[in-house]
């Protein structure tokens, strides 16, 4: 059953999505930029240790809160730590008032017609019941375009949905990530096509159902929009997909009815060594500069 509260937070609060699921494969490079080598750990254990503790003083930090941080997405292994003495899904949403979502793909497949399917999700079941009764509202699941290859973009788009569904059928609200790659040459054909792909499963869902959408910053500003505007659609969330946040910002501020879901350049100049005066003022520069380009433009 999905939480009205957290549904209506989602649909018309104002603020953006902190990505705070950096998986296996990613956390070493978001340890490095956070001033944490590979040298300083040895086993994956410790490693995910290191960075549960910069999420942790991320979400403690009191500049991170649900005045303008509308929700957070964790990494399967977050859900079952804690955030402040407390079930890091419950501390966000009762603390923090920061609607907690849950990655769930487990990687990407390898490349085929221009894209990468995800992987295979083991016993999926069984992690939506577990994010059930940990409080999650809803999840993420990212495949990657690189290439405006229709057959490909048609695959990804069906699987993105097909498990979309699944989601929905234990009452917790999909957002559905197929990243087009910033740097491919094709990429607003790549876009148009997604768009259209989109749009054609949006209508096979039924009336009372509903989607988030997470996509790349658009090479034509505003291509999204009939997104933003579907019945179907909770919200249209932008991820920064390799830009700097000064960049990711400036796009985004141009882009009607789209929100921030942004990883590396919310964590942009955040470092284990500062002392907890710096990190917060820092965190506070980014999660102000974030809220801003989430807020503006918006529509006439």
């Amino acid at each position: 059953m999905v939480n009205d509260a957290q549904a209506e937070r989602m649909k018309s609060g104002q603020g953006f999505i902190a990505a705070l699921d950096q998986s296996g494969g990613s956390t070493p490079k978001a340890l490095s930029a956070y001033g944490i080598p590979p040298s300083d750990y040895s086993t994956e254990a410790e490693m995910f240790d290191l960075i549960h503790r910069m999420r942790t003083r991320i979400v403690m930090s009191p500049a991170f809160g649900g005045d303008r941080v509308l929700a957070a997405i964790l990494f399967e292994e977050t859900i079952n730590r804690a955030f402040g003495g407390k079930p890091a899904a419950d501390f966000l949403w009762h603390d923090k008032g920061v609607v907690p979502f849950l990655k769930i793909d487990k990687g990407l497949a390898d490349a085929a017609d221009g894209v990468q399917l995800m992987k295979p999700i083991p016993e999926l079941d069984a992690l939506l019941d577990s994010a059930v009764q940990h409080g999650i509202f809803g999840t993420k699941e990212r495949s990657v375009i690189g290439d405006a290859n229709r057959a490909g973009i048609a695959a990804i788009v069906e699987q993105q949905f097909e498990v979309a569904r699944r989601v929905l059928s234990h009452g917790l609200v999909p957002i559905l990530e197929p990243e087009v790659t910033i740097t491919i040459p094709d990429k607003a054909a790549a876009e148009s096509i997604l768009l259209e792909q989109i749009t054609t499963h949006l209508a096979d869902l039924p009336d009372d159902q509903h989607v988030m959408v997470k996509l790349s910053l658009p090479t034509v500003t505003n291509v999204y929009r009939p997104l933003t505007e579907h019945p179907r659609v909770l919200r249209v969330v932008a991820l920064s997909g390799g830009y700097t946040r000064a960049e990711a910002d400036a796009l985004l501020a141009e882009d009607i009815g789209e929100i921030a879901s942004f990883s590396r350049a919310l964590t942009e100049g955040l470092s284990a060594q500062q002392s907890d005066a710096e990190f917060d003022a820092t965190l506070d520069r980014a999660i102000q500069s974030i809220y801003d380009a989430s807020v503006s433009p918006t529509a006439p």
